[in-house]
Parts: C-alpha cells; structure tokens; sequence
C-alpha cells in the first residue's frame, strides 16, 4: 500500500481529503501543519506528500524542499486555491503536481492515482 503524508491545516478539509484517499487504497498519515510534518518524514518513509501551500508555522513550498532533503525520491502534490502561490510553486520544485481548489475528490483521487501508474506496490510499508 502507497503511503501518504497530508499536510493541511483546515481541520475537515484534512479528514475529507484523508477519509477519500483511504477509501482509494491509500495509508494516509494527516497532519496539520509543515512542522508537524517533518519529524514523521524523519521517523518513515512516505511515498507521496500531499501539502497544502498556505498553512502556518512552515508554508507547504518549504516543507516540500525540506522533505526533498530528507527523501530525495518523494513525491509531492500542492493542493491550493491561490493563484499566485501555484505559479511560485511550481517554480520552486517544478517536478511537483498541483491540484487548485476547489476539486472534486474524484480528481484528487485521479491524480494521485497518476502519480503511482505503472508502479508496483512498495513492500514492507
């Protein structure tokens, strides 16, 4: 099973997004902000962090490159709904997908899904 660390720090928007992408066959480890997030990279291996860009404390554009320095391989998706914040997004660590809200679950569940197309399932998560 494909592990992920979701990032967001709107409490029923981060149970929305961890309850459909469970239900899509996913391990989905949910925090509510950056720093929050870093330790878990720290203490096991992920296979995709799905972040928020707009959060306190440790915005999702450095708790992206934090996470690349600490898991090089990591996936990452930004989820959205600034504009603005996409384009420097994807600028910063242009090999990351990005979601804007709104989305249907649907979508976010398609994307994800892309992200791991081809690959076999990890072994010993």
């Amino acid at each position: 099973m494909f592990k992920i660390l979701l990032a967001e720090d709107d409490q029923v928007m981060r149970e929305y997004l961890a309850r459909a992408l469970e239900r899509a066959g996913y391990h989905v480890s949910a925090v509510d902000r950056g720093t929050a997030a870093v330790p878990l990279l720290e203490r096991e291996p992920f296979d995709l962090l799905l972040t928020d860009i707009v959060m306190p404390e440790m915005d999702g554009i450095e708790l992206a490159q934090r996470a690349g320095e600490i898991a090089p391989d990591l996936r990452v998706m930004f989820i959205t709904g600034f504009a603005a914040v996409t384009l420097k997004a994807g600028k910063t660590v242009p090999q990351a997908r990005i979601l804007s809200k709104p989305f249907h679950l649907r979508e976010l569940v398609a994307e994800v899904d892309r992200m791991f197309e081809g690959e076999k399932l990890p072994t010993g998560n």
